[in-house]
């Protein structure tokens, strides 16, 4: 099998040869150390030597306040606004709007500025054309919407005043259904899956309710993985911490995998998934990055990632059970990681 072979059979919980694996996004700063440990010059040879399945490809997108898509919205209404060092807690631009009528007051990106579909064929086609080619498009619609009024503010908007949460929600969705147009036409036929999401746990349970979630976030959701169907896209949905209960709800919005495994976080444990969803979705993760990657020896990683494989035979593509890969994590153990992987 190769890496796109092994990708696609475990998104459908096929028979595989091992388990496909991805490395995750290394922060600029853990980069370093990992070349030097790894004896490479940059991601790319890192990946190509531990064989990593997934190579992810960031949506390009370039804007007056923001180089990355993730931080499109310009919300934030006191202070510098630094798109590495952005905040959901700061007050937003729609802090003290209650008419839906006023939506437009804000100045709203147009995608079509910002997104060079020549630029997003481009760094499709410098990619390894032996690698599955996961988009990194986000379309974090809640958050955003979170970051629009402050999230504490956002919050009570949901409750008390929801016609104005959902018109700002719902601006936000259509940006990212452009947005991802433009991507997916430029790059049509040429990837395999798009990672998308919202960060709805916490390390106990959600943030709000299932109801809640239901109600404002998944109706955007449905959308966007409808969009990615539509082009022939394996959907991973990212969202950290706790988020067991609201996973049938990704299920029924299509999504193909779920990510992460956050291996802390409450009611996450790999069998539990395994038994309770093994059969209608897959997952994405499992290997703890939080104490294990940190603080764990290249053992103790070696047996973690053995017990996920034996829980999980295919529909786990094993990784960092957070996409970051930060300094504090021990290039040794990284290294544990694709090892057993490949035993």
């Amino acid at each position: 099998m190769n890496s796109i072979d092994r990708f696609y059979a475990t998104l459908d919980r096929k028979e595989v040869d091992r388990p496909a694996s991805w490395l995750g996004l290394p922060d600029p700063e853990s980069e370093p150390q990992l070349n030097s440990y790894f004896g490479t010059n940059s991601m790319d040879e890192l990946k190509n030597k531990i064989e990593d399945d997934i190579y992810p490809v960031e949506l390009p997108y370039h804007s007056p306040t923001s180089n990355a898509i993730y931080a499109a919205f310009n919300f934030a209404k006191e202070g510098a606004y630094d798109e590495h060092d952005r905040t959901l807690t700061a007050p937003g631009f729609f802090e003290d709007y209650s008419d839906p009528s006023k939506i437009n007051d804000f100045d709203w990106p147009d995608p079509k500025k910002y997104i060079d579909p020549k630029e997003c064929a481009k760094v499709v086609e410098e990619a390894p054309k032996d690698k599955a080619i996961v988009g990194i498009i986000w379309s974090a619609h809640f958050q955003d919407a979170c970051a629009a009024f402050g999230m504490e503010e956002a919050l009570i908007k949901m409750m008390c005043e929801p016609e104005m949460f959902q018109a700002v929600i719902d601006k936000i969705v259509d940006f990212y259904l452009e947005a991802n147009e433009i991507f997916y036409e430029a790059t049509k036929g040429k990837i395999h899956g798009v990672l998308i999401g919202n960060d709805l746990g916490s390390q106990q349970c959600l943030m709000l309710s299932p109801d809640l979630i239901r109600e404002f976030v998944l109706p955007g959701t449905k959308k966007l993985v409808e969009q990615a169907k539509k082009y022939g896209l394996k959907v991973i949905h990212h969202s950290c911490g706790a988020i067991y209960d609201i996973i049938p709800d990704l299920i029924e919005a299509g999504v193909d995998a779920i990510h992460p495994i956050q291996a802390l976080a409450a009611g996450m444990e790999p069998a539990r998934l395994k038994e309770a969803f093994g059969d209608k979705v897959s997952f994405v993760g499992g290997v703890d990055a939080q104490f294990l990657l940190v603080h764990g020896s290249p053992g103790q990683v070696e047996d973690k990632v053995r017990e996920l494989k034996s829980i999980f035979p295919t529909g786990l593509i094993i990784s960092p059970s957070h996409e970051a890969i930060l300094p504090d994590i021990l290039p040794e153990n990284i290294d544990a990681l694709f090892r057993a992987m490949k035993e």
